[in-house]
């Protein structure tokens, strides 16, 4: 029965509440639906406001029935939220359903639509104020990059002057620097030409110097005997020469070397004084001296001739360099020459006389105008130098000839194939050829012999070549007596001609079997079979009996290349005269279009 009571209480509780409040929360409640309706462009109002009003109902609701608040107060609120949440959903399924984002009302009321069009201006003139400044904001974003890509480049500008300042200071510099060398060249120019100059002036003093001791060293030995006391270097010069001659070898060695103290730039007196000093002392005593004397003075001469004192190959090695270091030094020239000759080497190849020869006439050439007087105290010497000078290119002739003094071949043709003899412009100790240009020599190997120029096996001066050989180059070269490799000679080789000329030289070397009258017993034939054997050489034979004008011909045939020397079967090497002939006249047009002489032969 309690309960019953309770339950009817509420029951008119609630009823009593909603006749007091329905009523205008009803109203609020459509009021806030269609006004958020209306605002739904700008947001979902009606959705916010169901949903804040259905979570307040459920609080209220919760409240009441825990009784945390008096249902007579709270049942106002409730009513409230449950209708405002009831007319927002309803509003807010409408719309959903309609698909209107403008809103239910605006669809159906043109003057609401208006309305938000008004309101959308100013949300579009926000919208446009935000998106200037957003704009602005990039603006300022850009011109910022734009102030900071001045700053960069105004640094990179500031970096590129300073880089040119410090170049414009570098350039400054090099241009200084090359005027410093430029003024350092001119004046090292400057200080070479009065070197230059003084060399010249010191060169002509020496000149005039050596011409005054030379005349002083003439005079006195017009006057002969030794002077007591010399105080000159013609003097003590006189004296070495006087010494030597009446055999006092240890004064004319005293009188030399006071001569050497003056440092006197000639020739003669120190080739004079080495060969008293080798006869004494031997040749490296000789050297020793000229060592001293050489680390003492200046003088060219003193070097060059301490420069004879050493023994053969070091000799000349070093008579090179002097005269590489000193190509002026005339008197170096005669003294290189005879490094090569005769009488220095018993016997000279042809390497050794070309040496000779081109050195003293190097020497020869300063004779012109007294070139060489400067060089020489007595001058006697110089006339002995220029007469052995004169008389040694005499004897070797044109040996600086290049087309002279080069290998020749010989080709002799057989039925077997060629036979190539060489023939040297001097002797050899080796030789061998090639075929062509390129490619291995081959060595002609020895003789059974010895070669009575060198001792040794006489070097085989021929080959053989087979007889297909064509047209080539045939490279020669050889060693000569001192081992040294001469050559190659390049030699051309050409078959036909070599058969041509081969034959040609045996018809014109043994003219005299050309006609032979009833050679055998064979009384009235005249034969001619050795014309038919060295035929590849004639174009054609005329003749003539007993001197009547040259007006027969003889068949000749032709030349067979494979197989020149076989006389062919057919052919008819005689032919019949009669008993009064007497005599034959021949005459030999030859491939080369040469003749030979017109022959005579008389018949026996």
């Amino acid at each position: 029965m309690t309960n019953i009571g309770a339950g009817g209480a509420a029951h008119s509780l609630i009823k009593a509440s909603l006749s007091r409040t329905g009523k205008w929360a009803g109203s609020i409640a459509f009021v806030g639906g269609a006004v958020s309706d209306i605002l739904n462009p700008l947001a979902p109002f009606a959705a916010y406001i169901a949903l804040v009003a259905s979570i307040a109902a459920v609080i209220i609701a919760i409240a009441i029935v825990l009784r945390l608040v008096l249902a007579a107060r709270a049942l106002p609120a409730l009513v409230f939220a449950t209708s405002a949440a009831a007319v927002a959903g309803g509003v807010y399924a409408v719309q959903q359903q309609t698909n209107s984002q403008n809103g239910v009302i605006a669809g159906l009321v043109p003057a609401i639509a208006q309305l938000q069009q008004s309101m959308g201006i100013v949300s579009e003139k926000v919208a446009k104020i935000e998106r200037t400044v957003t704009q602005t904001q990039k603006t300022v974003e850009e011109v910022k990059k734009s102030t900071d890509t001045v700053a960069q480049k105004t640094d990179q500008i500031a970096s590129a002057q300073q880089q040119q300042t410090q170049q414009g200071a570098e350039t400054q510099k090099t241009v200084e620097a090359v005027k410093q060398t430029t003024e350092t060249l001119v004046a090292g120019q400057q200080r070479q030409q009065a070197q230059a100059e003084k060399l010249q002036a010191t060169t002509e003093q020496i000149a005039a110097s050596i011409d005054t001791i030379a005349k002083g060293f003439a005079q006195l030995a017009a006057q002969g005997g030794a002077i007591a006391e010399p105080k000159r270097p013609d003097e003590f010069y006189h004296n070495a020469r006087v010494y030597e001659l009446s055999g006092d070898m240890l004064n004319a060695r005293r009188s030399y070397l006071a001569f050497a103290g003056f440092d006197v730039d000639a020739i003669d007196p120190y080739t004079r004084f080495a060969t008293l000093l080798r006869v004494q002392d031997g040749k490296a005593g000789a050297r020793e001296v000229f060592g001293q004397l050489a680390d003492k003075g200046k003088a060219l001469s003193i070097k060059l001739v301490h420069i004879l004192q050493f023994d053969d190959a070091q000799r000349l090695d070093k008579l090179n360099a002097f005269i590489a270091a000193n190509p002026d030094y005339v008197p170096a020239y005669y003294l290189l020459a005879q490094e090569f000759s005769e009488d220095r080497l018993g016997s000279q190849t042809l390497a050794d006389k070309r040496s000779e020869a081109q050195a003293l006439t190097k020497f020869v050439s300063y004779e012109k105008d007294g070139g060489l007087l400067k060089y020489f105290v007595d001058q006697t010497q110089l006339a002995d130098w220029l007469d052995r000078s004169h008389s040694r290119l005499a004897a070797l002739g044109d040996v600086l000839d290049p087309a002279r003094f080069v290998p020749s071949l010989t080709p002799m043709r057989s039925n077997q194939g060629w036979s190539m003899t060489i023939s040297l412009p001097e002797p050899a100790t080796a030789i061998s050829w090639r075929l062509g240009t390129g490619g291995p020599f081959t060595d002609t190997g020895f003789l059974a012999m010895n070669d009575q120029t060198t001792g040794k096996p006489m070097a085989n001066p021929s080959f053989e070549l087979p007889g297909s050989t064509a047209a080539t180059t045939i490279a020669i070269r050889y060693l000569d007596i001192r081992g040294r490799e001469t050559g190659p000679f390049d030699i051309r080789f050409d078959p036909d001609i070599a058969l041509q000329q081969g034959d040609k030289q045996i018809l014109d070397q043994f003219w005299t079997s050309w006609i032979a009258f009833d050679s055998g017993g064979n009384h009235g034939l005249v034969y001619f079979t050795q014309m038919l054997s060295y035929r590849c050489a004639i174009k054609e034979v005329h003749f003539s009996l007993n001197g009547a004008a040259l007006d027969k011909s003889l068949d000749i045939p032709p030349c067979d290349k494979k197989d020149p020397y076989a006389i062919p079967y057919d052919a008819k090497g005689y032919f019949k005269v009669a008993d009064s002939v007497k005599s034959m006249s021949v005459q030999v047009t030859y491939t080369d279009g040469t003749k030979s002489p017109v022959r005579e032969y008389k018949r026996q």
